[in-house]
C-alpha cells in the first residue's frame, strides 16, 4: 500500500481494494486555551468519500464534545483542543461506517439524499439499495441545515473516489409519485391513529403465556435465511436481490428500531410499491422483532393505510404466518395478540380472518406450520364468534 494512502474500509486488507483515501494527518496549533487541531488534508479525504469536508469535521466535534470551525476558501478544518491523530482516524472510520458505507453491501460508492420527511438516505450506486442513516446522531441536524451536494456523474479516480470536476449541483428531494396524502397529513393521521390504537390495546383481554426467543447466533442466522426466502409461494414474487421487495425487506429489517411509520411508508413510495399487496407481506415479516406485540402500535396505522383490499389482508396474514411460523416459531402462541392488534387497527376484517383461520394453506409456509399457526389463533377466532353472539343477543333484546 502506497505511503500516505489507506483503504476507505480499513478493515479490508486487500492491497487491490479499489476504494482508497489519503491517510488523515493533523497539525497542532496554538497554546493554552487557544490550542487547536487542524486537519490539512481534510478536503482530499472528503473528496475520496464524496462528502463535504465539513461533515467529517463536524462529526469529530460531535464525538469529542469540541467546537469546530471551517474556512472553506482557505481550506482549513479545525477541531478545538489537542487531539491525537490515531483517535481522529478511529473516529473517521466510524463516520465512514455511519454516513458513507452502504448498510447493505458496505460499498462506499454512495450519495446522501434528504427526503421530504427530512430523512437522510444513503443511495448506493453499487447495489442500488437506499438505507437510512441513524437519525439520532447529532450530525444529522447539521446535515439537514447544510444539505449535501452531489457531484455530476464522473469517472472514478485511481484512488477510487469520485474525480473532482469542481462542479456540484444540489440533490433534489424525492418526489411524491403516489399523488396521495401530503407528508403533514399522513403524519397527523399516523400519530392520531397510533394513540387510539395504544388505548385499544391496553384494554385487550386476551391472555397467553409469555414467550422467549432464541437469540443464539445459529437461531439468528436461520431467521435471516428464512427472511431471504420471503417471496415463497407468491404469484408475483421477484427473487432478484435488487427487486423493490427485496430492497424494502432488507431496509425494514435494518431500520426497524429507528424508522418511524411515515419513514417506512415514504421509503415504499420511493420504490413505487406502497400500494402493492406484496409490500404488506414483506413488511409484516421484516419490520418487527421478537417484541412484535409491543411494536405493532408504532406501525399499525401505516399498515391500515396500505391495506386497501381483501388481497392486501390475505398478504398481511401470510406475512404474519411466515413471521411466527418460520422466522420466530417461539412466537406462535402470541398469534392471538398479534391478530387482535391488527384487528383493532382496522387492518384486518372479521370475515377475512375467520376464512383464513379455517383454511389451511401451503402458500406461505408448509402445511404443518400452517396448521400450528391456525391452531394457536383459535382463542382470537373464538373471541370473534363470542362477540358476534353478544351482538345478536343485544339486537334480540332491543327488538323485544
Amino acid at each position: 500500500m502506497a505511503s500516505g494512502v489507506v483503504n476507505i474500509r480499513r478493515d479490508v486488507d486487500d492491497k487491490f481494494y479499489r476504494y482508497r483515501m489519503p491517510l488523515l494527518n493533523i497539525k497542532i496549533e496554538g497554546k493554552g486555551n487557544g490550542i487547536k487541531t487542524v486537519v490539512p488534508n481534510m478536503s482530499d479525504i472528503a473528496r475520496a468519500l464524496s462528502r463535504p469536508p465539513t461533515y467529517p469535521t463536524k462529526f469529530f466535534g460531535c464525538e469529542l464534545g469540541a467546537q469546530t470551525s471551517f474556512d472553506e476558501k482557505g481550506d482549513r478544518y479545525i477541531v478545538n483542543g489537542a487531539h491525537d491523530a490515531s483517535r481522529l482516524r478511529e473516529l473517521l472510520d466510524t463516520f465512514i461506517d455511519k454516513f458513507v458505507l452502504c448498510a447493505s453491501c458496505k460499498n462506499p460508492e454512495t450519495d446522501l439524499i434528504i427526503t421530504k420527511g427530512d430523512v437522510i438516505i444513503r443511495d448506493c450506486k453499487a447495489c442500488g439499495q437506499r438505507t437510512a442513516v441513524d437519525m439520532r446522531h447529532k450530525l444529522t441536524t447539521f446535515i439537514l441545515k447544510n444539505p449535501p451536494k452531489t457531484p455530476r456523474k464522473t469517472k472514478k479516480s485511481k484512488e477510487g473516489g469520485a474525480a473532482d470536476n469542481g462542479n456540484y449541483s444540489p440533490t433534489a428531494d424525492d418526489a411524491d409519485a403516489s399523488g396521495g396524502e401530503s407528508d403533514d397529513e399522513l403524519t397527523r393521521r399516523i400519530k392520531t391513529e397510533a394513540a387510539e390504537l395504544a388505548t385499544n390495546l391496553a384494554s385487550t383481554t386476551l391472555k397467553e403465556d409469555e414467550w422467549t426467543a432464541d437469540t443464539s447466533a445459529e437461531a439468528v442466522k436461520a431467521r435471516v435465511k428464512a427472511l431471504a426466502s420471503n417471496t415463497q409461494g407468491d404469484d408475483d414474487s421477484d427473487d432478484d436481490v435488487n427487486s423493490p421487495y427485496s430492497q424494502i425487506g432488507r431496509w425494514a429489517e435494518e431500520n426497524r428500531y429507528s424508522a418511524t411509520a411515515i419513514e417506512v411508508y415514504k421509503y415504499a413510495q420511493d420504490l413505487g410499491v406502497e400500494r402493492k399487496h406484496k409490500t404488506v407481506q414483506v413488511l409484516a415479516q421484516a419490520l418487527f422483532s421478537e417484541d412484535i406485540v409491543a411494536e405493532i402500535p408504532k406501525f399499525a396505522p401505516m399498515f391500515t393505510k396500505m391495506v386497501t383490499s381483501e388481497r392486501h389482508q390475505k398478504s398481511l396474514l401470510g406475512g404474519l404466518e411466515r413471521f411466527v411460523g418460520v422466522l420466530h416459531p417461539d412466537l406462535i402462541p402470541a398469534i392471538p395478540k398479534i391478530l387482535m392488534a391488527f384487528y383493532q387497527a382496522d387492518a384486518l376484517e372479521e370475515e377475512v380472518v375467520k376464512q383464513w383461520g379455517t383454511h389451511v394453506s401451503k402458500k406461505y409456509v408448509d402445511k404443518d406450520t400452517s396448521k400450528k399457526v391456525r391452531k394457536a389463533s383459535e382463542p382470537f377466532l373464538k373471541w370473534l364468534d363470542e362477540a358476534d353472539d353478544d351482538e345478536e343477543e343485544d339486537e334480540e333484546e332491543s327488538e323485544e
